[in-house]
């Protein structure tokens, strides 16, 4: 029973993170490499909150939020001056400068990183998988919520043709800040979980390896979708335990499958036209196509 508990934490915090990134990446069009980061200043600003100054878990959410979002507003200015693969480089490289930060800072811990996490009196895992879960439906509503919106609406459009969408009179400066403040912010509110979840944080477990990973499950489910967003997490996440009897030969099955995928289905498990049939308008090799 524990260890299906830990999973479903696990799971849940995966989803949350990639929900989170896909706001930024499948909403927005924004490539970012380094959103394991924010949840490492979020995991941080609780670890620091309750160890250095004697601070309720519970109050730890609001500060990770605002310090994960004011981080992720920094980043965010980034993408107004630098584009596509420069953004991406340039948000890899605010990554590797957080766990860098982390990591040889005596005042985060360095290397030791900051042990002796626990949850308050009242929650354990059970509880804890629920707030996790909580946070997971939390963040879909915010996402389900984002793209009926005129800002989802500017999202998608500068997704699709930032200069056309400015020619249209989108502030997308407004709208591309919007974007990472929302995602960094929700990335940061999985920290505490995470941290006291592990009992322990450490620079390097929001490293690059980490930021990768979320981003292949926003692609292999889908992105710019909700539904792509948390099959991606959910199945990427619970295959390492899957090819667990298999090993020493599990990441090269893993990879294989993702290969495959990508081969089949580009646009994701469950993308924006992955579930579109024969026949329907805008599909090549229809039976119909839409009107010019």
């Amino acid at each position: 029973m524990y260890y299906y508990v830990v999973v479903g934490i696990a799971l849940a915090l995966y989803v949350t993170l990639t929900l989170s990134l896909n706001i930024i990446t499948g909403y927005g069009g924004q490539p970012t490499l380094g959103h394991a980061a924010f949840l490492g200043v979020g995991a941080y600003t609780a670890a620091m909150l309750m160890t250095r100054a004697g601070v309720s878990w519970w109050l730890t959410f609001p500060a990770a939020f605002l310090t994960a979002a004011l981080l992720g507003l920094v980043v965010g200015g980034a993408s107004l001056r630098v584009r596509e693969d420069f953004l991406a480089i340039t948000t890899m490289g605010v990554g590797f400068v957080v766990v860098a930060v982390f990591q040889y800072t005596p005042w985060f811990g360095g290397v030791m990183g900051i042990g002796g996490l626990v949850p308050p009196p009242g929650v354990d895992k059970v509880a804890l998988l629920l707030i996790a879960t909580g946070l997971a439906a939390f963040t879909a509503l915010v996402s389900w919520w984002l793209e009926r919106s005129w800002a989802g609406i500017a999202l998608r459009a500068l997704r699709d043709d930032e200069a056309a969408a400015e020619a249209m009179g989108a502030d997308t400066r407004r709208f591309k800040l919007l974007a990472f403040v929302i995602g960094t912010g929700l990335a940061g509110l999985a920290g505490p979980i995470y941290a006291v979840h592990l009992g322990f944080v450490s620079g390097p477990d929001f490293g690059f390896h980490f930021s990768i990973t979320l981003l292949t499950m926003a692609v292999f489910g889908g992105l710019g979708t909700i539904r792509g967003a948390v099959a991606g997490a959910v199945i990427l996440g619970l295959a390492p335990e899957v090819f667990r009897f298999i090993s020493d030969y599990r990441n090269l099955v893993y990879g294989g499958l993702l290969i495959l995928m990508m081969l089949i289905r580009p646009t994701g498990l469950l993308g924006v036209t992955s579930l579109r049939l024969p026949g329907l308008p805008g599909r090549k090799g229809g039976i119909s196509r839409a009107a010019p």
